[in-house]
């Protein structure tokens, strides 16, 4: 049983959060982590209430230009006055609902010492429902780890912790709600896309650091990475996205979720990765342009 310590009071965490023009989300998401010991908000040059709103609710906010996401959060973890032996690192759209955060804040205060991190379930809300099917759930990510034992590897987009020690995993779900409009969700997967294209060319030329090993035996985030480069970059450009569309929407049961159903997936399964690929396609012919002619050698 839980001390009223635990229930009620501060836990060991440190919250951290990246935010660029996210006052429709700030204040959900701080209000949910009222019982974590601090909290970081650090921002990169936003233009609207973000930085008031999060000051106004308690956080402490630092400024640092954005140079990638990967960048951005490790400069986070060397850089901001941490004081808790516990990180949890959230987006802005995401919220931790009263059963998560009473299972975290009895995980760090008299979990396991064996654990240096915790992967969470997210679930994603779309046009007010919770989206449980067409590989959205479960979606496992690991946000909460010892302060010294976690950084982000080095990749331009779907980047995840590298951890020193093992991991357990929690039982309750993060919500995941933007409250943005929907024109903003496309700008953001615009971005997404020249980011994922990028990753494409960079795996297949070698360019990112091996820090995370590919393995349908292994970590979800090992999976999804064996997944990504042994079998979904191998697929013909411009076909993946229908059978993304068809595994998720049909085979996986996300035509179970309804009307927002049907319409996440086909943003999702389909028109983000249909768009990834076009941009792919538009790199790979900007480099045959800018490539020197080929030299052949004189004969003899």
């Amino acid at each position: 049983m839980d001390s009223p310590a635990v229930s009620q009071g501060k836990a060991p965490v440190s919250l951290f959060i990246l935010t660029h023009n996210e006052e429709a989300n700030i204040a959900a998401c701080l209000e949910s982590v009222g019982w974590a010991g601090e909290v970081f908000v650090l921002d990169s040059d936003s233009n609207d209430r973000t930085v008031e709103i999060a000051r106004r609710l308690g956080a402490q906010v630092h400024s640092h230009a954005f140079e990638g996401y990967w960048k951005q959060r490790n400069w986070g973890l060397d850089h901001l006055p941490f004081t808790d032996p516990w990180v949890l690192v959230l987006d802005a759209d995401e919220r931790i609902p009263p059963a998560l955060a009473h299972e975290i804040k009895s995980v760090v205060s008299h979990g396991s010492l064996a654990a240096a991190g915790y992967y969470i379930d997210r679930r994603f809300f779309f046009l007010g429902k919770c989206l449980k099917h067409g590989s959205l759930s479960p979606n496992w990510i690991l946000r909460l780890f010892k302060r010294h034992a976690g950084r982000f590897e080095e990749r331009p987009f779907n980047e995840h912790v590298i951890l020193e020690g093992p991991a357990g995993y929690l039982k309750n779900p993060l919500h995941h709600v933007d409250l943005r409009p929907i024109s903003t969700w496309v700008a953001k997967h615009n971005l997404y896309a020249d980011l994922q294209a990028e990753e494409y060319l960079g795996d297949r030329d070698r360019r990112f650091p091996v820090s995370l090993q590919p393995s349908l035996s292994g970590s979800p985030v090992q999976k999804k990475r064996w997944l990504r480069l042994r079998l979904w970059n191998r697929l013909p450009l411009l076909l993946r996205p229908f059978l993304y569309f068809l595994l998720n929407y049909v085979f996986k049961g996300g035509f179970l979720d309804g009307g927002p159903g049907f319409i996440y997936h086909v943003l999702w399964s389909f028109w983000f990765p249909f768009l990834v690929d076009v941009k792919i396609l538009e790199r790979k012919a900007a480099r045959k342009r800018n490539s020197p002619p080929a030299i052949n050698p004189p004969g003899r």
